[in-house]
């Protein structure tokens, strides 16, 4: 029996859903009930009947499923696999500014961490946000901790003021402008997509903004067969899966998320063998993040 046999015979023995982010390791991937971006896969999580769920993606995504589900087991295959931008944004930091700007709400991206959920109003994912912030009764907006998400809102929301913080996503950044124009001069038709993370001059070159989920549905229901997809490179396993006539290229510099790839199958298989890593939560961390998250799921009906 391999690996993945091994996997699916425990995750029906220890009645487990395995979700899976869609910048995991197609190997990854592959063994997974659910692949989705973060608000699908957070949705998907709160609504299972499994009583324990193998979360493959970052830190913030299992502390994310545990909030929303505080009765499961939610176990983390691999505790290094944390998120830079995550950490841009210290709770220390939040209660400063919110001390200093009592007026203003909080809008945290789900890129954060626990902590800093609990302090925010209400939590976002790049495929709600707007909606989300269209929603809220208030003039003035703190976004953080993604500075470009921020700013891609702000234009599209012009009503309202949006405070940016300084975080960022470390390889959305290394997205180089002469590499994208390089692959759109050499590709006729070519249709160019883009996530909101990316710098607003990588944005311009966009035909296409949206999240990871978002965007494999637009080309899902194109008719076009050529595209230029950037964002982390994990998204192309199921893009071409699910689009084998149609045509994906990539900048020379591969934009990999090394934490996100730090998951590996014999994580998944120690997780659910040995109970690996099972999040734990303080209480009433617990118990003011789920008010952002929840608000999430009301506001993004």
């Amino acid at each position: 029996m391999n690996l993945k046999e091994k996997i699916q015979k425990l995750k029906k023995e220890k009645n487990a859903v395995i979700l899976c982010h869609y910048y995991q390791r197609p190997e990854i991937q592959e063994v997974a009930d659910y692949i989705g971006d973060s608000y699908y896969l957070s949705k998907i999580g709160k609504e299972s009947m499994e009583n324990t769920i193998v979360f493959c993606g970052v830190k913030f995504m299992a502390e994310s499923a545990k909030i929303l589900s505080p009765q499961k087991s939610i176990l983390f295959p691999n505790i290094n696999a944390g998120c830079p931008m995550a950490d841009m944004a210290t709770l220390k930091q939040v209660k400063e500014f919110k001390k200093e700007n009592p007026n203003v709400k909080i809008v945290c991206y789900v890129n954060s961490s626990s902590e800093v959920k609990a302090l925010s109003d209400v939590c976002c994912t790049s495929s709600n946000a707007i909606k989300i912030i269209n929603k809220l009764d208030c003039d003035r907006i703190l976004f953080l901790p993604d500075k470009n998400l921020g700013s891609y809102i702000q234009e599209k929301v012009k009503d309202k003021e949006i405070i940016l913080w300084k975080g960022f996503c470390v390889s959305h950044s290394r997205i180089d402008k002469k590499e994208v124009l390089k692959v759109k001069n050499s590709v006729e038709n070519l249709i160019t997509l883009a996530h909101p993370e990316c710098e607003k001059e990588i944005r311009e070159e966009a035909d296409f903004i949206g999240s990871t989920g978002q965007m494999i549905d637009y080309i899902s229901k194109s008719l076009n067969k050529d595209f230029l997809v950037l964002t982390e490179e994990g998204i192309l396993h199921t893009l071409n899966k699910n689009n084998p006539d149609k045509n994906f290229y990539t900048l020379d510099s591969n934009i990999t998320c090394s934490n996100m790839k730090k998951v590996t199958l014999n994580d998944v298989y120690e997780s659910l063998l040995y109970g690996k890593h099972d999040v734990k939560l303080e209480e009433d961390i617990m118990n003011k993040a789920y008010k952002s998250l929840n608000n999430m799921h009301i506001l993004s009906k």
